[in-house]
């Protein structure tokens, strides 16, 4: 009975190998439907609703097709405004993030031991495992008026920058900078010593290595790391209402509008928003290969 039951498991078995197709899809079926239900599903249920509008008397969703959210969004200057601020703030964190990210990670790939560098790779990411909220208060604390940093800087005449653009960007720089760590980190970790070394034995100087083949080499593990950066920004609410004081961003307008406006339609046409523009940026950094890198 052992060989008689064995044999339609064997059977199946060898028709999947001689199909190695047909058993990658087997294999990714289930979590290819529940990313098609779950998540493009609920992002095509957003722009959908874009396209509703809220009865202003009733307060219902009426499900009515037109272009009245869109046309708020772009004509209203406190909209553009807060767009463009949001954009300004993510692309600034990344690029804060970037520049302290790569000299810690070029020393941990590069002049570290391996249990050093193990060691340092925990310690980057310990802060991924404390609380968002822990975090982003913390920072609220210590920008506050009687804050460590203010305390640090009235002998040196140095004042607290309190809550505003710039404690929202130094707290989003803070929480995100293990994103840009890890896979610079990586790439740094591939790139072979050897051109390095053929570089310097050509008579490059260190500067002229770094920007003519340790940059060009790891520049898709520096955009990598900057997709995790710029849209964690962009889509971040949680941070500016803490720290930023009167500023908002996207997510504030969204999740002002689903609770107090209670207008869902324009909360997702706003949210629309991040998703296009990181769509686009996906599409523009295909091409350097830091999607590989991910």
């Amino acid at each position: 009975m052992t060989t008689t039951a064995s044999a339609p498991r064997h059977g199946v078995s060898s028709f999947f190998h001689r199909n190695p197709r047909l058993r990658l899809t087997a294999l990714l079926s289930a979590p290819m439907l529940w990313l098609g239900l779950a998540y493009l599903g609920a992002l095509a249920a957003l722009f959908v609703t874009a396209f509703w509008h809220t009865d202003t008397f009733t307060g219902q969703v009426v499900r009515d097709w037109t272009l009245d959210n869109f046309r708020t969004l772009v004509t209203d200057e406190v909209y553009r405004t807060i767009t463009l601020r949001t954009l300004g703030i993510a692309a600034l964190v990344t690029v804060i993030d970037a520049v302290i990210a790569f000299p810690m990670a070029f020393a941990m790939a590069k002049f570290c031991s391996p249990r050093t560098q193990r060691i340092l790779v925990i310690a980057v990411m310990t802060p991924l495992w404390a609380s968002y909220l822990v975090k982003a208060y913390s920072w609220r604390i210590m920008l506050s008026g009687d804050g460590v940093i203010s305390w640090l800087g009235t002998p040196f005449g140095v004042d607290s920058p309190g809550y505003g653009v710039f404690a929202t960007v130094l707290t989003l720089s803070y929480l995100w900078l293990p994103y840009m760590i890890l896979p610079i980190y990586a790439g740094l970790e591939r790139l072979p010593e050897s051109l390095v070394d053929a570089s310097g034995d050509l008579g490059a100087r260190p500067w002229r290595t770094f920007r003519s083949v340790i940059l060009p080499l790891t520049f898709p593990a520096i955009v990598a790391g900057s997709i995790f950066t710029f849209s964690l920004s962009l889509g971040d609410y949680i941070a500016v209402r803490i720290v930023g004081g009167t500023s908002q961003m996207l997510g504030n307008v969204v999740y002002d509008n689903i609770g107090a406006a209670n207008n869902l339609p324009f909360a997702a046409t706003v949210a629309t928003v991040p998703v296009v523009i990181m769509l686009v940026y996906l599409a523009a950094v295909r091409r350097t290969g830091a999607l590989n890198n991910l």
